[in-house]
């Protein structure tokens, strides 16, 4: 039997996060205001770059497998994820295994970020700009980038 890898267990540590942060966050007074006011507080902080660097390491990563999408003739991956139930998992897959170093790093940049900040750590908060920064860019622009190299493979 083949062993979990590094992106397996991405994928179950923030499923598990959410999963254990989202009913106790909704529960509690307060909590969400923090959350809005936390996120929309994190550009202008410490460790402003990877607002940048995230979504930077994200286009990479869209734009080579926005090549080999396009070199292959497959579908738009944003359009298959949204319309074809019978590929979405698969596709999902394939992004999540593309952006798992980004995601992993970006739960890190966060804790450091939160600990220097709010000396506490709030798993749900890391998990959402994770996502945001890292994995929401992917999705966005691996279709626009297959099209713009088929473009360029017909010339």
């Amino acid at each position: 039997m083949k062993a979990p890898s590094a992106r397996t267990h991405v994928v179950v540590i923030m499923v598990a996060l959410l999963l254990v942060c989202i009913p106790a966050t909704a529960l509690a007074q307060g909590v969400w205001d923090r959350f809005w006011s936390d996120l929309t507080a994190r550009p202008g902080g410490p460790m402003s770059f990877r607002f940048f660097l995230q979504p930077a390491m994200a286009a990479i990563a869209a734009w080579h497998d926005g090549k080999k999408d396009a070199a292959t003739g497959r579908s738009p991956y944003f359009w298959t994820v949204l319309t074809d139930p019978d590929q979405r998992r698969g596709r999902l897959h394939e992004g999540v295994k593309a952006t798992s170093k980004i995601l992993i790093i970006g739960l890190a940049m966060d804790l450091i970020y939160q600990i220097i900040v709010f000396k506490s750590f709030y798993p749900l908060e890391a998990v959402v700009v994770a996502i945001v920064l890292a994995f929401v860019p992917y999705l966005l622009l691996r279709g626009p980038f297959a099209r713009i190299a088929k473009r360029r493979q017909s010339r």
